[in-house]
């Protein structure tokens, strides 16, 4: 059930957000009501998605050391490096994207994802093993180097913007405080089988909360996306692209650390996926003029999902095949 669930989540989403907008528009007060409702739902969302990362086998996941080199170098060195050219060439080229939807993408596109990209590397023929002993780090580092890699891209502005008293809480309440539950609910799984057929149970829990949380950002930011759309068109382009970029990166990076096309598969289905609704939470607290960030993230996990289906087809049969 839960795999038939994965599988279908991109419909799943876009029948949400389709719903979403059409209540913004027909019934407004009643959406704008909804929106209170958002917050407790990211923290339960969170909360179920961090039960599922091992966050007490940190230290296996560097067994591999190649493996490890090869991921971190490719998502906090590499991604980050050609994200920064991006931003240049559109200062550069005066490209009509406003600051707003710029952070957007930088939000969504800097951060590994630490969930679903373990479902696609299964689905793609990766090494799902060694996705799920990654995802702790990854979490963990990316934690501390999201507001670096903002105030390089994006400057002292943004600065302000990513110690202001609205983010830290939302910081504190909506990511520290579901990982810290997380992690005290795997130790309390150890040692109590109650608990651990529990904790089992939040597996079924991330897709129709994700769905919720879209359809209250559809209804709540109704005027926005409909204003964003000549933008959408442009930054649509930038999401393929980054898909197909993640793709050749994950073989390249493979090939040079000599690892095997399972592994290799899964570099690329890493640099592929984004952690979207974990930045939610920061991009909602940004202030009047900044809502556009929020809208740039939803269509990004919308347009990474669809792409996905076709990553994995294309990166186990025709990029990284088993035999070369």
């Amino acid at each position: 059930m839960r795999e038939q669930l994965e599988r279908q989540q991109s419909w799943v989403y876009l029948g949400f957000i389709c719903l979403g907008l059409m209540m913004g528009l027909i019934v407004p007060l009643l959406a704008s009501s909804l929106e209170q409702l958002l917050w407790p739902l990211l923290g339960i969302l969170l909360y179920a998605t961090f039960t599922q990362i091992p966050l007490l086998h940190i230290k296996q996941s560097v067994t591999d050391k190649r493996f490890m080199a090869a991921l971190l170098i490719g998502n906090f060195i590499i991604i980050p490096t050609l994200l920064g050219l991006l931003v240049l060439g559109v200062s550069v080229l005066g490209l009509p994207l406003s600051p707003p939807v710029i952070a957007g993408v930088l939000l969504v596109l800097l951060m590994p994802c630490t969930d679903w990209f373990i479902t696609f590397t299964h689905l793609g023929k990766g090494d799902a093993a060694r996705a799920v002993a990654a995802t702790p780090l990854l979490l963990l580092i990316q934690m501390a180097a999201l507001p670096v890699y903002l105030w390089l891209f994006l400057g002292g502005e943004w600065f302000q913007l990513t110690f202001s008293t609205d983010l830290l809480s939302a910081f504190a309440g909506l990511i520290l405080l579901p990982l810290s539950l997380a992690w005290l609910t795997e130790l309390a799984a150890k040692r109590s089988s109650a608990i651990k057929r529990s904790v089992g149970c939040l597996i079924y829990l991330p897709v129709p909360l994700l769905a919720l949380v879209v359809f209250i950002i559809a209804a709540s930011q109704v005027n926005s996306v409909l204003g964003l759309s000549h933008v959408l068109w442009q930054v649509v382009f930038i999401f393929i692209g980054f898909l197909v970029i993640a793709g050749l990166l994950g073989k390249t990076l493979g090939s040079l650390f000599k690892l095997p096309p399972a592994s290799a598969r899964t570099l690329a289905f890493s640099f592929g996926t984004r952690n979207s609704f974990v930045m939610l939470p920061i991009a909602l607290t940004l202030p009047n003029g900044w809502q556009a960030a929020v809208v740039v993230i939803v269509f990004q996990s919308l347009v990474e999902l669809f792409g996905m289906v076709a990553l994995i087809r294309w990166v186990p049969s025709k990029l990284i095949p088993s035999q070369l």
